[in-house]
């Protein structure tokens, strides 16, 4: 018992540290890092070293593994985000699946596989990489373009019909049409009834239901976990799979505000598992089964990059955008994404498809997500350099959809006594003014005003991201945390203007040094206002009295242009000191 222990724990370390030390490698070179976790289990299996076989501990966490990217894929379905391009959008995503699909088709069946295998490879193999595409246009600050919303939404329309084809694979056989039609009646009768639960919830239970553990950053983290296993266990009392439970419940709390902070919560516990589950695909290939169809992976990459990338092309640009945009949302979409990993891994389980055929899918999958890695990276200067190209498709017709997105705008981390009478100087001026705050109240406050709110932890990259720091014309900071404050220094725009928060003069000083442009000290510069008022009234007393009325007539002026309702709020939902 003791003797079993120890080895699974040692296999899991050496799992972890191999995931470690070729995740950094990987980065170094640009690479995703969940290539680096397939290399590790290929590393560690049968392929190279053979140290671990797929133990039962290894098999448990993959299989959460799985599910926890699926309940992460379904917190990104916002269809708000891609409201403005739905029409177009879902054109795109069901004639790219269609076609796609074919053409995976042809290219596997000509290069000899079978009627099954065939048909495997070309439902496994149409998906889009959503976490590389979204971390990479995440990184360049992509995501809310055209093209990047373009890719995001035919993304999400992809991950519904893996759910479906996860129910369809779920059947014991091909041969068994009742089972099949079943399996897909259960998941689109889930999928209304989640729909509506979701809208009900979102609407009148889960604000609540966040807003009261939002202050206890543990309790926040246990409700979104609690909250994917129960619809876990609804689906599997369905007998639907963990990864359609997941999925659904990703789905469920997507439209409630606490998304990106619950997102950013719950993406370490993601990620130790996805390291499991992709390095459990590696040690289950042979070297035999990896390299068995290497010649036919390697073609099929080529053909399906290329393939891929003008079936994308001709559909965006059918839909009238402009060459360009038709161009980097194309090429962002090349690759065999793991997904393909997925649906393979699991056809493999139901005895569809052999081991060889999951070595030539993950082959595929490497290569291509390897290359579209620098192709997404580099996407802009490949459009220059290819635009001669591309210019025959102009015309007047084309034209881009206008998107709402931050630019020139005024970002404030946090509100209290200080940021708050500057909103309506800020809105008026500037015009978007976007908050960010940690102090659920604050939503709610500011819910019928003209300023948006994001719920969640400034230090977070992507909440930073979603408020266009980058971009913005104007940063303020309530905080009087250094790194809060650092970090909105480093990362606005050069010709921002950044004003910032510090408790102390040396604290003060320092953030001059690093570049903003002012530094407010409530504290200190209250103490000299004060002594400056002390000496008048013992020198000058009428002189006392009439500043003192002027201070009254600023406060009053403040509460009139105070947001209905704000101007009674207590101290306690203000937080004094931003609650950031």
């Amino acid at each position: 018992m003791v003797e079993g222990t120890v080895t699974i724990a040692a296999d899991f370390a050496l799992i972890m540290l191999t995931a470690v030390t070729l995740g950094y490698l990987f980065r170094l070179s640009g690479q995703p890092t969940i290539v680096a976790y397939i290399f590790t289990g290929i590393v560690l299996g049968p392929v190279f070293l053979d140290v671990i076989t797929e133990g039962e501990l290894v098999e448990l966490m993959a299989e959460l593994g799985l599910g926890f990217l699926l309940f992460l894929l379904g917190l990104k379905l916002r269809i708000d985000d891609i409201r403005e391009i739905l029409r177009p959008v879902i054109n795109i995503a069901i004639w790219q699946t269609i076609l796609q699909t074919a053409l995976a088709f042809g290219v596997a069946y000509a290069l000899g596989f079978d009627l099954l295998q065939t048909t495997i490879i070309a439902l496994a193999t149409v998906f889009g990489a959503t976490p590389i595409i979204v971390k990479v246009l995440a990184d360049k600050d992509e995501l809310t373009s055209l093209p990047g919303k373009i890719d995001v939404g035919v993304l999400i329309i992809q991950d519904i019909y893996l759910v479906v084809l996860l129910a369809i694979l779920s059947a014991e056989s091909f041969a068994d049409p009742t089972t099949i039609a079943i399996n897909i009646g259960r998941i689109f009768v889930l999928m209304a009834a989640i729909g509506v639960f979701s809208y009900v919830a979102a609407r009148y239970f889960l604000p609540q239901l966040f807003r009261a553990v939002a202050g206890d950053q543990e309790a926040f983290f246990i409700v979104g976990i609690a909250w994917a296993f129960l619809f876990i266990y609804g689906s599997m009392e369905m007998n639907l799979s963990i990864e359609v439970g997941a999925f659904l419940a990703g789905l469920s709390l997507a439209q409630v505000q606490y998304t990106s902070e619950l997102t950013e919560r719950i993406r370490p516990l993601t990620d130790l598992f996805m390291v499991v589950f992709f390095s459990s695909i590696g040690l289950r290939i042979a070297a035999d089964d990896l390299f068995a169809f290497w010649q036919e992976a390697l073609i099929a990459s080529a053909v399906l990059m290329v393939g891929n990338f003008l079936i994308m092309f001709a559909l965006i640009d059918y839909e009238n955008f402009t060459p360009e945009t038709s161009f980097l949302g194309s090429l962002n979409m090349v690759q065999v994404s793991e997904f393909s990993l997925v649906v393979g891994a699991l056809a493999v389980t139901q005895g569809f498809i052999g081991e060889p055929i999951l070595g030539y899918l993950s082959l595929m999958a490497i290569v291509t997500m390897s290359l579209s890695t620098y192709l997404i990276k580099y996407n802009h200067q490949l459009y220059a350099l290819t635009k001669p190209l591309w210019s025959r498709f102009e015309s007047d017709d084309k034209r881009d959809v206008e998107l709402k997105t931050y630019a020139d705008h005024a970002v404030v981390v946090g509100v209290d006594d200080v940021t708050e009478p500057v909103l309506p100087v800020l809105h008026e001026t500037v015009g978007d003014v976007v908050i960010v705050d940690r102090n659920p109240a604050t939503s709610d406050r500011f819910a019928d005003t003209p300023y948006d709110v994001i719920y969640g932890d400034f230090k977070h990259g992507e909440l930073r991201k979603e408020a266009g720091l980058s971009r913005a014309s104007v940063v303020m900071s309530s905080s009087v945390q250094t790194d809060i404050n650092e970090l909105a220094i480093r990362e606005s725009a050069d010709e921002a203007i950044v004003i910032v928060e510090a408790d102390s003069v040396e604290q003060a000083l320092d953030l001059y040094d690093e570049g903003a442009h002012y530094v407010t000290l409530p504290t200190v510069l209250a103490g000299l206002k004060i002594r400056r008022y002390l000496t008048r009234y013992l020198t000058d007393r009428q002189a006392f009295l009439s500043a003192v009325e002027t201070d009254i007539d600023h406060l009053r002026s403040a509460v009139e242009v105070t947001a209905p309702g704000e101007a009674d709020s207590s101290d306690s939902d203000r937080g004094g000191e931003s609650n950031v």
